[in-house]
């Protein structure tokens, strides 16, 4: 059994870094096609409604690779504590996240190319259909929450050192912080605790990836995806809330030079 949970846990890192990959595929694919693309008298990636769906897409994929490498980077330092902390409890939240958000934004990007897109011999079609598998394999979406209720129940000195760092990059940024103390809320809240367990999986998810983005990132990127994903305000589509960010930057630095 050490053996098998050994496997699953680096088999959970490779569905994250592999569907962070498909992700930056899919993006690079509907930027390409929105770069040559004319529609009245303009390239699809200057129409406002396109770049801000190009640019939306652009922050997921960012903040998808920087958090699966930061899971990475904990599994490299097996010696140090903190990483290790790190590796057994965000290695369920990156999983769920990353795997989560792939299809719907390989989806999104098809639509960018329109009909040509959704021909199955096309690459988005063939995109589309492989991100599920990274979301089902070796723990689908309630096993990677009920994985992170078992950190928080049988390691709290787990719990205490990621939160610990997490609370240290929130330093300096009222928006993250206020998500923090949000996510710590929720922590406290045992009762209620596994039927939120998706919430507070989610929650800790782009709390992460913000904080990286933050120490990272260009500006108007971070700027942009704390703004959009830690925000109080429901988005259940692409290409909301970023009327005032600057989403040519944002997709020019996500174009694969």
């Amino acid at each position: 059994m050490p053996t098998i949970i050994e496997m699953v846990t680096h088999t959970r890192l490779d569905c994250a870094v592999g569907s962070a990959g498909l992700m930056r595929l899919t993006l690079a694919n509907a930027i390409q096609h929105c770069r040559h693309r004319s529609v009245f008298q303009k390239h699809l990636i200057d129409q406002p409604l396109m770049s801000q769906v190009l640019a939306d897409l652009a922050l997921d994929v960012e903040a998808a690779t920087v958090l699966s490498l930061r899971l990475s980077h904990s599994f490299d330092h097996a010696s140090d504590r903190r990483a290790m902390a790190w590796r057994r409890l965000m290695t369920p939240v990156t999983k769920y996240w990353v795997c989560k958000i792939g299809p719907a934004l390989a989806y999104e990007a098809m639509e960018c190319l329109g009909g040509n897109g959704y021909v199955e011999e096309g690459l988005a079609a063939r995109l589309y259909r492989e991100l599920p598998v990274n979301a089902i394999w070796e723990g689908s979406g309630n096993v990677m929450a009920l994985d992170l209720l078992r950190v928080l129940q049988r390691e709290p000195d787990t719990v205490a050192s990621v939160m610990d760092d997490l609370r240290d990059a929130t330093r300096g940024d009222a928006h993250l912080k206020a998500h923090f103390s949000r996510v710590h809320t929720l922590l406290q809240d045992q009762p209620v605790l596994e039927w939120r367990a998706r919430e507070l999986t989610e929650a800790l998810a782009v709390l992460a990836a913000g904080s990286i983005l933050r120490a990272h990132a260009p500006t108007a990127v971070a700027d942009a995806f704390i703004a959009t994903r830690l925000s109080s305000h429901t988005r259940h589509t692409y290409g909301q809330g970023l009327a005032g960010a600057d989403a040519r930057a944002i997709v020019d630095r996500a174009f694969p030079h």
